[in-house]
């Protein structure tokens, strides 16, 4: 990732630079509990993706 790498001119990261404390990086792909939670996470959001996209496609109707 770009913003957690210390650049040779300023000698510190750009999200530091930027916003005075370090990116936190908090996945860790190794233990099962976050990958269950990171998937269920995305599931929920594609699924209240797609009933939004509904409700616009119903209202999109209604105003024809």
């Amino acid at each position: 990732m770009i913003n957690n790498k210390v650049y040779s001119a300023t000698k510190v990261f750009p999200f530091m630079a930027n916003y005075k404390r370090e990116l936190r990086m908090e996945a860790d792909i190794r233990r099962k509990g976050k990958v269950k939670r990171t998937t269920k996470f995305a599931e929920r959001i594609k699924n209240v993706q797609e009933e939004a996209e509904a409700a616009l496609r119903k209202a999109q109707e209604e105003i024809k």
